[in-house]
């Protein structure tokens, strides 16, 4: 694999990416400045535009805090002394290399279904305990592609994909979104056999595609190659030290917190819905805040994990205040014919566009921003008040248009080094060490996903 066409293509790019590629918070500001300047060519007054700007760059607060939960809560559980054990449980079972590289792309996968971020974190210990069997003579950087799969491929189509969760939480939708579509329920996304039969086809194409494209034995490079500690990373037992730290030592707290959440999730549970209860943000992240801290069992394993998570939300808490900027500016500022930037972008989709083939153009289009605007929510939030009118003037299934972005978003993710970074840190490469595999699954998912938008649609009625 690592001598072939394809392999070299992807390497040299992720090198020219780790060269010139700057950080997203560049990006989130340089799209803040475009729309900004785009307002002011076509007639809005300084004044206005810079109004907008301030007005619009706390409108996200909720939203962010929520989302904020959702990486932290989902790093807790997968760190936590159980959920390591189920880890190393699962490391015993490949019997070859080939096997285990698949074996971790499936893992992986289904537990982005429920959480992205826990899936980075379940993946990159996974690939870690599968590097300690010698006997599997595992390439490590294939198996590290395999753990990046969650984010890379099926995410957005699982209960935690933020377009989805944000269409179906009035309370978080903004108004520029809410105008335009409403409300959107969990069972008109996500939880559509469309959907679910899709991410059921990309996730078995992309185990297929680990097996198959692993490198054999004698051209494999493994952990120790690399020169890897492979120590058991997880949550570190915190010790007394003094009186005061008995009650978070003591188990009573955590059991009286749990019970009062569980008492809380079984009224959503038995009045709702099941889909529509998970698809509040709110009762998403109690349920997970929860599990993790019932299953680290004391408050100072828990609050010790909740640290070592905090590093990976930074670009959530700078990044959404100016996604929700730049979506203000979009749609409220009005240039001198009275026409917003959104309604323009709308008009041209609608203008190249069939019913038929709006899913392909409008998968294209998102997976081309995703490379640039790496964030599945703050991007819908841009993107969504234009595509979403783009689809209503066409008579398009609103629901599968959230489904169509969520598929298209997971795609530049393959070759994007940014939402690789967690997942490097806890196994020690670098991104040119992996992309050579995941630009594999790239080639193959861009044609079969657009198929799969393309077909689906068809099954779906008109809005």
């Amino acid at each position: 694999m690592g001598d072939t066409m394809i392999s070299r293509l992807a390497i040299r790019f992720t090198l020219w990416s780790e060269r010139w590629y700057p950080d997203s918070f560049v990006f989130a500001a340089l799209a803040v400045i475009i729309v900004a300047l785009a307002d002011i060519a076509m007639g809005a007054s300084p004044a206005t535009v810079a109004t907008s700007f301030g007005s619009g760059f706390w409108t996200l607060v909720p939203f962010t805090m929520q989302m904020t939960i959702v990486v932290i809560s989902g790093y807790v559980v997968a760190v936590s002394p159980p959920v390591m054990r189920i880890i190393d449980g699962i490391a015993r079972l490949p019997g070859s290399g080939r096997s285990a590289i698949a074996m971790v792309a499936f893992f992986t996968m289904a537990v982005s279904f429920l959480s992205y971020a826990m899936s980075l974190v379940f993946g990159g210990l996974l690939v870690l305990a599968m590097a300690r069997r010698t006997d599997l003579k595992m390439d490590y950087r294939a198996a590290a592609a395999a753990g990046y799969l969650g984010l890379g491929a099926t995410w957005a189509l699982g209960i935690n994909s933020s377009a989805a969760m944000l269409q179906a939480n009035p309370a978080s939708l903004p108004k520029a979104i809410s105008d335009i579509t409403g409300v959107i329920p969990f069972s008109q996304t996500v939880g559509t056999w469309q959907s679910m039969t899709m991410a059921l086809i990309i996730m078995l194409v992309s185990v297929a595609i680990c097996y198959y494209s692993a490198p054999s034995p004698s051209q494999s490079r493994t952990a120790e190659d690399f020169g890897i500690d492979l120590s058991p990373l997880g949550s570190t037992v915190q010790k007394s030290t003094r009186p005061g730290d008995w009650l978070e030592r003591s188990w009573l707290v955590t059991v009286l917190l749990v019970l009062l959440g569980a008492g809380f999730l079984y009224g959503e549970f038995t009045t709702k819905d099941t889909l529509k209860a998970i698809s509040d943000l709110n009762t998403y992240n109690i349920l997970f805040l929860m599990l993790g801290l019932l299953l680290h069992w004391r408050l100072g394993n828990f609050l010790s994990a909740v640290t070592k998570s905090i590093p990976s939300v930074g670009g959530i808490l700078i990044q959404f205040p100016l996604y929700a900027s730049t979506s203000v500016l979009l749609t409220q500022v009005k240039g001198s014919d009275g026409v917003s930037i959104s309604t323009h972008i709308a008009d041209f989709f609608v203008a190249i566009s069939t019913v038929d083939v709006f899913p392909v153009v409008i998968g294209i289009y998102s997976g081309i921003l995703g490379f640039l605007l790496p964030s599945g929510g703050g991007k819908w939030i841009v993107e969504a008040p234009y595509v979403m009118q783009a689809a209503k003037d066409l008579h398009a299934n609103l629901g599968w248009t959230v489904q169509v972005y969520n598929a298209a978003e997971a795609l530049p993710n393959l070759i994007n080094p940014f939402w690789m970074l967690p997942l490097l840190g806890v196994l020690g490469l670098k991104a040119r060490e992996i992309v050579g595999f995941t630009f594999t699954q790239f080639i193959i998912h861009v044609p079969l996903v657009l198929f799969l938008l393309w077909l689906f649609a068809k099954t779906l009625p008109a809005s």
